[in-house]
This record gives structure tokens, C-alpha cells and sequence, in this order.
């Protein structure tokens, strides 16, 4: 048990400077026809609950989110940014990504390659639509704006968080070729 314990929190400390360091290199953010960038800053949080289960994303979740919140404060590029010194915006909707991702993952681990597939674009859609719902709510932008966000970059994201979930976690279980592709 103490070694257990021990490796989730290597995980998620790992996981988490890797979430760190994808939002101060700016790696995490992929440039986007739409002018806003697609962040995959999330991923490292689906990867490891998927691997070390609910706890350890909620904790990398954590730190992407505290993260997010003092890099909005300490270094805004652009001014959305200010909403995100919110932790109503950047902290409490990244804590639930790795719980759902992790959900759907063991709902459907038996097929491998759909469940992380389908876990990236859970954990992925639900930061999108926690994160867009506080702002909603906070009424810091109309609700009509939300569903091209959704559309442009919302769904791009998940589907790159789905092919790197798939692609990291393959690799690291060493996944049969076969529960990777020819079941997808």
C-alpha cells in the first residue's frame, strides 16, 4: 500500500509540472484558425486519472487549475484573462476532469481503445463546459457566444485530447496493436 500511494503521488506531482510546464512554454496552446488557441493543458490530468485513477486527476486537476489562476494574475495575455483570476473559472471546473474521464474510462475499459478515446473527449468536454458554464453564469459573456466556442474550438480540443490520451496511455500499458486500432 505505501508504494501505491507513493506512485500517485509521483503521478500527479509529475503530470502536474507537465501541465505547468505545457501553460509556460505556451506548448499547451495549439494556434487555431479562429484566432483563439486550442489548449491541451488538460490532457495530462485525463492521462492520469486514467492511469492512477479518480484522486491523483483530481489533484492534477488542482494544479492546472491553481496554475491557470496565477498565470491570469501574473501574466494575462489577452482580456479574457481577467476572468480567469476567478477560481470559480479556473480552479473548481478542471477539479472534475480527471473524475470524468476516469468514470468513462472504467465504464468501458473491457474495449480499450474506445475507453480512452471516449475518456480524452469527457475529460476534455467537461472543462470546456465547466469552465464556459461559470462564465455563463458569472455573466461575464452572453450564452449565445458559447456554442461557437463549443463548435470551433471545444470540439477540435476534445478530439485531440482523445488521440493523445489514446496515444500516451497505449504506450505506457504497451496496449496490443490489435485493442488499439482493429476494435476502435
Amino acid at each position: 500500500m505505501p508504494n501505491e500511494r507513493t506512485r500517485k503521488v509521483v503521478v500527479t506531482g509529475v503530470l502536474g509540472a507537465i501541465a505547468i510546464f505545457l501553460g509556460l512554454t505556451r506548448l499547451g496552446f495549439i494556434p487555431w484558425f479562429t484566432g483563439a488557441s486550442l489548449t491541451i493543458m488538460h490532457v495530462p490530468v485525463i492521462i492520469g486519472a486514467v492511469l492512477e485513477g479518480p484522486v491523483v486527476g483530481l489533484g492534477i486537476g488542482f494544479i492546472f487549475g491553481a496554475f491557470s489562476m496565477l498565470q491570469a494574475a501574473i501574466a494575462p495575455t489577452g482580456p479574457a484573462d481577467v476572468w480567469f483570476t476567478n477560481p470559480l473559472i479556473s480552479v473548481i471546473p478542471r477539479l472534475f476532469i480527471g473524475p470524468v474521464a476516469w468514470l468513462v474510462w472504467r465504464a468501458l475499459e473491457r474495449w480499450p481503445g474506445i475507453a480512452l478515446l471516449l475518456g480524452g473527449i469527457a475529460g476534455s468536454l467537461t472543462n470546456t463546459i465547466l469552465v464556459l458554464g461559470a462564465i455563463g453564469l458569472l455573466g461575464l459573456l452572453p450564452w449565445p457566444a458559447m456554442l461557437p466556442i463549443v463548435a470551433l474550438n471545444g470540439i477540435p480540443e476534445a478530439i485531440a485530447a482523445a488521440l493523445l490520451t489514446l496515444a500516451v496511455v497505449s504506450a505506457y500499458r504497451q496496449l496490443p496493436r490489435r485493442a488499439q486500432g482493429a476494435r476502435l
